[in-house]
């Protein structure tokens, strides 16, 4: 689904659209979600949306996405990663190891994670298959849902008629951002992992 169509839909249907797409997008749709936010921080710089109602409504959209993705993860690594894991190298004894890693170090990941995209896509379901707790996943991923639309919806607001800067400048920033951090997790595994086996 393109922006122009969203937009459209958008004028239409307002905040029944903006919750909709924002939970099909964490699903795994393809939808421009930065964008859609920083457009609607701009209706509200306009007064055409109430900032504190837009937040709550993209938080809650983005949460029922999330969710959703982590409950067929769960689905998934029942029906699929059982039978199909261990030719990925994804069997049941790294699986378990995955999910120890992901319970004790996932709570960046999922925070920050929604500020790359195609990443946030994914997170919701490698929570479920990896099995990390619902109470721990849930105080991540929601936490960070806020601080994502908070972010790109105030941004709109902030920047007004200049709101589309953010995907030429400010949007890599926040790419480049969370690939070193994502990064920096991995190393950090890695040399854990290895000093571990060494001992």
């Amino acid at each position: 689904m393109n922006f122009e169509t969203i937009v459209n839909l958008f004028s239409l249907h307002g905040y029944i659209i903006l919750f909709g797409v924002l939970t099909i997008e964490l699903i795994g749709a393809p939808t421009p979600g930065e964008t859609i936010l920083t457009y609607c921080g701009y209706l509200v710089f306009r007064g055409q949306l109430n900032y504190f109602l837009t937040i709550i409504i993209a938080t809650s959209g983005v949460v029922l996405g999330i969710t959703a993705s982590y409950l067929l993860g769960i689905l998934l690594n029942e029906t699929i990663i059982d039978k199909y894991g261990k030719y990925i190298h994804l069997g049941s004894k790294n699986l378990e190891k995955v999910s120890n890693w992901f319970d004790k170090y996932g709570n960046h990941l999922l925070i920050f994670a929604y500020f790359i995209p195609g990443i946030r896509h994914i997170t919701g379901y490698f929570s479920g298959i990896t099995r990390i707790s619902f109470s721990r996943f849930a105080a991540n991923a929601y936490i960070g849902a806020l601080i994502w639309t908070t972010t790109f919806i105030t941004l709109g607001r902030l920047l007004g008629y200049n709101w589309n800067i953010v995907h030429t400048h400010l949007k890599d920033y926040f790419i480049i951002s969370g690939i070193t951090l994502i990064i920096g997790i991995f190393i950090y595994y890695k040399y854990t992992l290895k000093n571990k086996n060494t001992k």
